[in-house]
């Protein structure tokens, strides 16, 4: 069970995150830390809503995760895929999916390795607005697969986890959304405790309830670079059984932590310079952050565990991004002073 922050040496972190309020860096956060002993802290402040009607905050409400969806369900997916014997890091797109790109056996995209998706060095574009494409998640994974991609410098791309998201589905014989409930998450869970993002254009609405994420909204409220609901106990119990305990079987998860380029392992962040856990953090730091003002991170070499949550993009994207980034990073470090020793 998590013990609120109300003890005077979590005051530090109390101001961080009511400075953040007042800055309107959110219209509530939830922050959530395990420690190497196994104890929880947890407080949440602020408001779900903002407008149209203010709503508390309360620790029952569902953020939309974003792109902690790509680390708390599509790689370890994607690990305990590759436990199994099913597939290999190393096989080219086209292994599970024969007809990506189909009518040019030689086109580069056949060629992109799972690990390449993973660590984002396959060279695809950050994104596309694939909700313009049309309507119905069929016709739109078709346009995905078909689609005459440009490559270039290697970027962080939502474009990699998507195609990965295709592969689980097509290997397991799921679909995204039974996974995200098997692990503890929703998908679209409704405006009923759902954290507020946007008020979006698209849609005419102000998005409550379902994915933020236009892609993952067109295709069917999930996919493998966002969609996942969840609220700061699911994000803590997820990373915690990835990171520390047995949600993947040890070796999968050596391979997850294990340093694939200057500032990633296989899906997750690992710690660098500028890094948004904060710069407190040991070496052996992972981490990840969402578009929507997200994050979970974890240090395993100390044991600790955090996750801070909030709705950035409320009412609008058109935010402070740096000033997000350095609160999380103040957050962090503030995290390591209190539980590090």
């Amino acid at each position: 069970m998590s013990r609120p922050m109300n003890d005077p040496r979590f005051a530090p972190l109390n101001l961080a995150l009511e400075e953040a309020l007042s800055r309107g860096l959110g219209s509530g956060f939830a922050l959530g830390v395990r420690t190497q002993g196994g104890e929880r802290f947890q407080t949440c402040l602020g408001l779900a809503q903002r407008v149209p009607t203010p709503e508390g905050l309360t620790p029952k409400h569902r953020f939309d995760l974003a792109s902690l969806t790509k680390v708390l369900l599509t790689t370890p997916a994607v690990l305990a895929l590759a436990a199994a014997g099913k597939l290999d890091l190393d096989d080219p797109l086209a292994t599970h999916l024969p007809d990506v790109y189909q009518y040019d056996p030689n086109h580069p995209v056949r060629r992109v390795t799972l690990r390449q998706c993973l660590t984002h060095t396959s060279g695809l574009p950050a994104v596309e607005p694939i909700y313009t494409w049309g309507e119905g998640k069929a016709r739109l994974e078709a346009l995905v697969l078909q689609k005459d991609w440009a490559f270039g410098e290697s970027v962080y791309s939502d474009i990699n986890f998507i195609l990965l998201g295709i592969v689980i589905e097509r290997l397991t014989g799921q679909s995204l959304a039974a996974l995200a409930e098997e692990a503890g998450f929703a998908v679209t869970p409704g405006p009923s405790l759902a954290v507020a993002t946007e008020a979006c254009s698209w849609r005419g609405r102000m998005v409550k309830g379902e994915v933020h994420d236009e892609n993952a909204f067109a295709l069917g409220g999930i996919a493998g670079h966002a969609g996942l609901f969840g609220t700061l106990d699911a994000v803590l119990n997820r990373a915690d059984a990835l990171v520390f305990g047995a949600a993947l079987p040890p070796a999968a998860r050596a391979a997850m932590l294990e340093k694939q380029t200057d500032d990633r392992a296989l899906g997750w962040q690992i710690r660098h310079l500028n890094w948004s856990g904060g710069g407190l953090s040991s070496a052996r730091s992972v981490g990840h952050t969402g578009f929507t003002g997200t994050g979970v991170w974890a240090d395993t070499e100390r044991g600790i565990t955090w996750a801070l949550l909030g709705n950035r993009v409320h009412p609008t994207r058109h935010t402070d991004v740096r000033a997000h980034h350095q609160f999380r990073q103040r957050i962090g470090n503030l995290v390591q002073g209190i539980f590090a020793n």
